[in-house]
């Protein structure tokens, strides 16, 4: 099975690719001849991995999943949430997003916070959705070199490293990401 994801982020489709079994193949937003930026204008993160998967599904006739993610931090009312990428502003810059974050909570006590992943898979005409969640904290510094975004400032519960200091087969496992993409695979798996 071929299906697209509406990504051209390297990081992401590593990630995803190393969770899906052989028999799917993921084509890249690129690769389908898709250069354009797909507008993410919604305002929660469902809504934009929908607004990813039907741009893709409507414009390019692809079966097709999209993820969006969100990092909601308690202290700050679930901000950044839907803005996390370009929480710093335009264009999206992950160290600038993670210094003006520790900046927001430096004098915060509540550190609470969640990754939120959604996907949006259409699939046969039809559309389904997938959540994961990861709860932790944010660390007072950045922290390890691996993975991307908010990783080397984010400490999953139960951890105590942050997504940045783990190997990605650790991070796969009890991730956001991994855990939406789980679910997608369980359904994917379902149809056979």
């Amino acid at each position: 099975m071929q299906l697209v994801f509406a990504s051209n982020n390297k990081n992401k489709i590593r990630e995803i690719q190393q969770l899906l079994p052989d028999n799917i193949q993921i084509l890249s937003l690129a690769e389908i001849g898709c250069h354009e930026e797909i507008p993410e204008t919604a305002d929660t993160i469902e809504g934009n991995a929908i607004l990813k998967a039907n741009y893709v599904t409507e414009k390019y006739g692809y079966d097709c999943f999209a993820d969006d993610t969100g990092l909601e931090v308690a202290a700050l009312n679930g901000a950044p949430g839907v803005y996390s990428a370009r929480y710093a502003g335009e264009p999206s810059d992950s160290i600038a997003n993670m210094d003006k974050l520790l900046q927001a909570l430096k004098t915060e006590n509540n550190r609470e916070a969640q990754f939120k992943t959604v996907i949006a898979l259409n699939l046969n005409s039809e559309q389904q959705l997938f959540t994961g969640i990861a709860k932790g904290g944010i660390t007072l510094s950045k922290s390890g070199q691996e993975g991307f975004g908010y990783d080397p400032i984010f400490q999953p519960e139960g951890q105590l490293v942050t997504f940045a200091e783990m190997p990605a087969e650790l991070k796969n496992a009890i991730s956001h990401r991994g855990k939406a993409t789980r679910a997608l695979i369980s359904f994917l798996n379902s149809l056979k």
